[in-house]
Order: C-alpha cells, then sequence, then structure tokens
C-alpha cells in the first residue's frame, strides 16, 4: 500500500499527467494557473545563461508554490500542490513548445539522427514546506526525412509539446531508444512523484 495524501490539488492542464496520477492510484483536483497572455502566473521565459536543469527545477517549484498560495487565498480545503515541468535540451539549448508549424520543423531537424535529454522536474507544496524532483532521460532520435518532419509537424500534434513531439502519440515512431523514464518524457515521471507523495505525512493535515 501506498502512503500518499488522501488528496492533492495538481497544477497543471497537462491530460497526461491527470492520466499518470489516475495510473498511480492518486486523488486529486486540478488547480488551475492563469497561462493567457498578459496574465501569466508562471513566467516560464529561461533567464539569461540558466541552465536547463535549473530551468525546470525553479519553473516546477514556481507552479506548486504559486499554487499552494491560491490555495491559501481561496476557500478551499488545503491539501498539497504538485507542480511540475517538462523541458528538452540538446546541447544544453532549451527546446520548449514551438507553437507554430515553421519552429517545430525548425526543432524537429535539429533533433534527427541526435541523442537528447529530457528533463522533468516535480515539486509538492504544502504547509510553508517544498520539496522538489528531477527525473532526467536520454531520447534518441532516428535520422527524418524532409517529409517525415514536415507531415508530422502539419499534424498539429507537436506544436504544443516541449522539444516538439509527444512520446505517447505519433511522436514515439521516430524514437530509436530512451534511456530513463518514460512517464518522465510524457510529463510526470511516475517514481519522483511516488517518492514525493511518500515523504508527506497524512496525520499531518490540518
Amino acid at each position: 500500500m501506498n502512503n500518499f495524501p488522501n488528496r492533492i490539488y495538481l497544477a497543471s492542464r497537462s491530460p497526461r499527467r491527470r492520466e499518470l496520477l489516475t495510473q498511480m492510484g492518486v486523488h486529486f483536483d486540478v488547480l488551475l494557473l492563469r497561462e493567457t497572455v498578459g496574465r501569466t502566473d508562471v513566467d516560464e521565459t529561461p533567464m539569461a545563461n540558466e541552465l536547463p536543469h535549473d530551468y525546470v527545477a525553479r519553473i516546477a517549484l514556481a507552479k506548486a508554490d504559486i499554487g499552494w498560495q491560491r490555495v491559501c487565498q481561496r476557500s478551499i480545503m488545503r491539501h498539497p500542490v504538485l507542480g511540475a515541468d517538462t523541458t528538452v535540451t540538446l546541447d544544453n539549448e532549451i527546446l520548449g513548445k514551438p507553437g507554430n508549424v515553421e519552429t517545430a520543423i525548425a526543432m524537429l531537424s535539429k533533433l534527427s539522427g541526435r541523442t537528447h535529454q529530457v528533463m522533468t522536474s516535480v515539486a509538492l507544496a504544502f504547509q510553508g514546506h517544498i520539496h522538489q524532483l528531477t527525473s532526467v532521460s536520454e531520447v534518441t532520435f532516428k535520422h527524418l526525412s524532409s517529409r517525415e518532419i514536415e507531415q508530422y509537424a502539419a499534424s498539429g500534434e507537436p506544436l504544443d509539446k516541449a522539444g516538439s513531439y509527444a512520446i505517447q502519440g505519433r511522436g514515439a515512431i521516430f524514437i530509436r531508444h530512451l534511456a530513463g523514464s518514460y512517464s518522465g518524457v510524457m510529463g510526470l515521471p511516475v517514481f519522483e512523484t511516488a517518492e514525493l507523495l511518500q515523504r508527506y505525512n497524512p496525520t499531518s493535515t490540518a
């Protein structure tokens, strides 16, 4: 039996993270943070010279922390808040969500035939305490033809995905080798998430 909290808040809109928490048997409610232009709770712009590992940890911590602040500001039950962030990096360059087909094509062209890293950081905030862990995986792409890249980019799948691909979708056909966490590449490393949740003591809930 696990020692997870009775219930948590997930500070993420990601359906993949919801699926993975459900798979783990975690009971949760989604806590939406603002992500519209001009009204964003967490600025996800990388800092100058910020390393990918530091970046992904900072964003996950910020999401969990701001999520906890929102819980405290509202008249809702106080449960731990889970924040997460995923980034794809190649040669220490952060490859975020492309947003348009042209940028997706450029990113996929960089990843073609190369090994890149996928980092997913998870953070749990509750009652003034916050803990964070990061999963790092290595993903090797096969050599992609221009036609493969253009067709995949045109499908729309890459447009809201870090690094311009989804391992749980059509992008899986490009992956020649994975060393690390499949769930981490999806967006929520199950092992690290369980480690965080098991650190929380349910008997401490007020």
